[in-house]
């Protein structure tokens, strides 16, 4: 007898055909789920006035909105099904919470250009994914541009669209002035999601870590984590402004690459006309 629920199909109709789904493939869309939760209910409070527990609930989405692919992976829990509720899922947590929470703390102060700002950032979100989602299936690529993001990625403009946020709990009045500032900071970061700008991914070099940098690398995570707990708005607007600091040397660092390709790419076809 049918149940009242249609079978989950985690591969639609390509993939295997299972009597039971095993719980491994469970898991990172339970992680999914509980992101949106998290951006959504960041929302909430925002507009409660319990500023800071918000900004904590949309880092928390965007962390475990970043962390469900991997886990995926590790587990071998891929399938159609998980990608495209971790796309939608994006698009909340990245996009739409961040940009409420910054609207409701600051932004609502700029009257319209505060909320054309907050709705910038979250089409620019959205457009980002959707270029993100082309470009995997794209077989024209380069190998070596898989090092690059195309324009800052989603869980960092995540990220750093909150800097007003961080500045204000430092003690930086949400006041007028900081409103039409911060909605001018909210464009740019959305102009910076759908450039061109290459951002290093660390894709080749992140899989593995030489022996004499295991012990620097757990020593420099766990710094970080403390100075995250005891210190946490002013590591994050250092963290911040690092990594906005970090694009400049990522675009140079692309550029000194393509022209590295580029001369490869000459000698092999000048060797070949030989």
């Amino acid at each position: 007898m049918a149940g009242p629920f249609p079978p989950f199909e985690p591969h639609g109709g390509g993939g295997p055909k299972l009597s039971e789904i095993p719980l491994r493939m469970l898991v990172p869309n339970v992680i999914t789920v509980l992101a949106i939760c998290a951006g959504l209910s960041g929302i909430r409070l925002a507009f409660e006035h319990r500023v800071e527990t918000a900004v904590v609930m949309v880092l928390i989405a965007a962390f475990l909105d970043a962390v469900d692919g991997r886990v995926a992976r590790m587990l071998k829990a891929s399938s159609k099904f998980g990608a495209q509720m971790d796309s939608l899922a994006d698009i909340v947590n990245f996009g739409v919470a961040p940009a409420l929470v910054l609207y409701a703390y600051v932004l609502d102060q700029a009257g319209a250009l505060g909320w054309i700002a907050a709705l910038l950032f979250a089409i620019a979100c959205c457009l980002r994914l959707a270029r993100f989602n082309v470009m995997l299936d794209d077989p024209d690529r380069p190998a070596w541009h898989t090092d690059y993001f195309v324009g800052v990625p989603a869980p960092a403009g995540a990220a750093l669209v909150l800097l007003p946020v961080y500045l204000g709990f430092l003690g930086i009045a949400p006041d007028t002035t900081m409103a039409f500032a911060a909605s001018a900071y909210t464009v740019l970061i959305g102009f910076l999601l759908v450039s061109r700008l290459p951002v290093y991914s660390g894709k080749s070099s992140g899989s593995r870590v030489p022996r004499e940098y295991v012990l620097p690398l757990i020593l420099g995570l766990a710094l970080y984590v403390l100075l995250l707990t005891s210190f946490t708005w002013m590591t994050l607007t250092v963290s911040a402004l690092g990594y906005l600091v970090f694009l400049v040397f990522s675009m140079r660092a692309y550029a000194r690459r393509a022209e590295l390709e580029d001369k490869k790419a000459a000698e092999e076809a000048g060797g070949e006309q030989e």
